[in-house]
């Protein structure tokens, strides 16, 4: 009895497992889905939310688009003012002006018939005109006006009636011989002639005429040369440059170029005395000067202003020793280490003079040298007469400023008003070349209206001094138009961007767009695969 009760369990097992769709043997109905492969679904998005979520995503890009750019575009552009870029070329090209200086000498020939002297100034002005090659720097002769009417003025410039700045007065004198006398201290030339020279009114030369014109010629030959020189090594066309100078003459103005100082509305002329001993500890400095160096400190003022002081030293020694001074130890005789120099003071330039108490005298005999854009010096055992060093400081300093050697004080002078003329207009006019340039070069770089205005302020200057070249209107012009070129040039907001290179923007821009870029372009590439899911979905 105990042995059949088992039996129905088994059966109620083997049901179960058929209605659970597994047979007998273990293995599913072909018809049986498997309840793992079943997943739920979500409920379909409401439409509200759709155009919700597109709705944000549209507010962030519309607030980046029309809010985010436009104050980033403002307050990160590059203000760039208008140049006149052409003509800044055309003036460093030399197109926009033709350098010329014409030079006014007036004929004073009382002594000759009004007829007499116009025919002599005629023959005159052919003799110059055939002598002369090179059409930017012509002398103009004219009669002059009555004596009474015609005066000479402090600074060495002659005032005729009509044509205001003459640059030299020719007197006419009878005399025994034919010689011209120019004098040291004033722009005038006395040329004797012989009754004889008087060229006649059918004649269409004279001796006359042919000597002054081979004067002149020979006395402006030097300023002639130095502005063929900066002509000849400005950037102007081929047609307008002058014919090549001499060998000779070009290595003696290259010394010239590389002796004269900077220009500069200001210098400041420092005079020392050294002595290897305790004595001498004074000197009569100031009397010398007032004597010898004012004076043509004074002739300079249309050109530069000039101020001054003084210094002894004791127990200074150079920087070489012996009582013969080779020319190669003439570069190391200032001891710069020990020897208080001046600087430069207030942004001048320092023109130095030293005066050494010593028995040195260099190879050959001299006892003073000139150190090029720097001063010169003068050893002197005896210091109780200074005229001889202050005479030769004089010289040391016309030639550091660039005057001419040869000629009277007053043509030097105004030889240098010229020259320094045209070195300016010729400067300003290559840096107006070089901004413009650098603004074509650098299309990142910002350009303050404060360069714009320097520029025009430089052209018009320009026109001016091109205009007026060969007189103090056309040196002050030159300069003005020179300062506000270097300025606008060199603008401090300008300098700083020109080594600020893209890899820096880059470098700032790329970790704040990076985090803040990803996540909206990837919620509109996301929002675009929902959409185009959806239509597909619809169709």
């Amino acid at each position: 009895m105990s042995t059949t009760a088992p039996a129905p369990a088994i059966s109620q097992t083997a049901s179960k497992d058929e209605r659970g769709g597994i047979g007998k043997d273990g293995i599913a109905p072909a018809d049986a889905v498997s309840i793992a492969t079943i997943k739920k679904e979500p409920p379909p998005e409401k439409p509200e939310s759709i155009r919700l979520r597109s709705f944000v995503l549209i507010s962030f890009w519309a607030i980046i688009l029309f809010l985010g750019l436009p104050i980033w575009w403002k307050t990160t552009t590059i203000y760039r003012a208008s140049l006149p870029l052409d003509q800044m070329m055309d003036w460093a090209d030399g197109r926009a002006c033709r350098p010329v200086f014409p030079l006014r000498i007036s004929i004073e020939a009382d002594s000759l018939q009004d007829h007499e002297a116009q025919h002599l100034l005629r023959t005159t002005q052919h003799a110059l005109d055939d002598l002369n090659d090179f059409s930017a720097h012509h002398l103009r002769l004219q009669l002059s006006p009555p004596t009474t009417n015609a005066s000479t003025s402090i600074d060495g410039v002659s005032k005729g009636g009509d044509d205001g700045e003459v640059a030299l007065l020719i007197r006419l004198l009878p005399g025994t011989e034919t010689k011209a006398d120019l004098q040291s201290y004033s722009p005038i030339l006395d040329v004797y002639y012989t009754p004889n020279q008087i060229p006649s009114s059918s004649s269409s030369s004279s001796s006359l005429a042919t000597y002054i014109a081979n004067t002149l010629r020979g006395m402006f030959a030097e300023e002639q040369a130095m502005i063929a020189y900066l002509l000849s090594t400005s950037s102007a066309p081929p047609e307008r440059s002058p014919k090549a100078l001499a060998p000779e003459v070009a290595e003696s103005l290259a010394k010239w170029t590389t002796r004269s100082m900077k220009y500069s509305r200001t210098y400041h002329l420092t005079f020392s005395l050294f002595t290897p001993a305790a004595t001498p500890s004074s000197w009569e400095i100031e009397a010398a000067l007032e004597e010898h160096v004012k004076p043509l400190l004074q002739s300079f003022s249309a050109i530069s202003n000039f101020t001054i002081d003084t210094q002894v030293q004791l127990y200074a020694n150079p920087g070489v020793s012996g009582n013969i001074l080779q020319k190669e130890d003439l570069s190391a005789f200032i001891n710069a280490a020990e020897w208080p120099l001046s600087p430069s003071i207030g942004g001048a330039p320092t023109v130095n003079f030293i005066i050494y108490v010593g028995d040195m005298e260099v190879e050959g005999g001299g006892k003073s040298w000139l150190i090029p854009q720097w001063g010169g010096v003068v050893i002197q055992s005896d210091i109780s007469d200074l005229r001889p060093a202050m005479l030769i400081f004089s010289n040391q300093l016309m030639s550091l400023l660039g005057a001419p050697e040869s000629g009277s004080l007053p043509l030097r002078l105004m030889t240098l008003v010229r020259v320094r003329s045209a070195g300016l207009l010729l400067k300003a006019s290559g840096t107006m070349g070089s901004l413009a340039r650098l603004t074509l070069a650098l299309p990142s770089i910002s350009i303050p209206q404060s360069v714009a205005e320097g520029v025009h302020t430089t052209i018009e200057h320009l026109r001016k001094a091109c205009d007026g070249l060969g007189g103090k209107e056309g040196l002050e012009n030159a300069i003005i138009a020179e300062e506000a070129a270097e300025k606008a040039f060199f603008e401090k907001s300008m300098v700083g961007q020109v080594y600020f290179p893209d890899e820096h923007k880059v470098a700032v821009y790329l970790p704040l767009l990076g985090p803040v870029g990803v996540p909206l372009v990837m919620g509109v590439l996301k929002e675009f695969k929902a959409w185009r899911k959806r239509r597909r979905g619809g169709k």
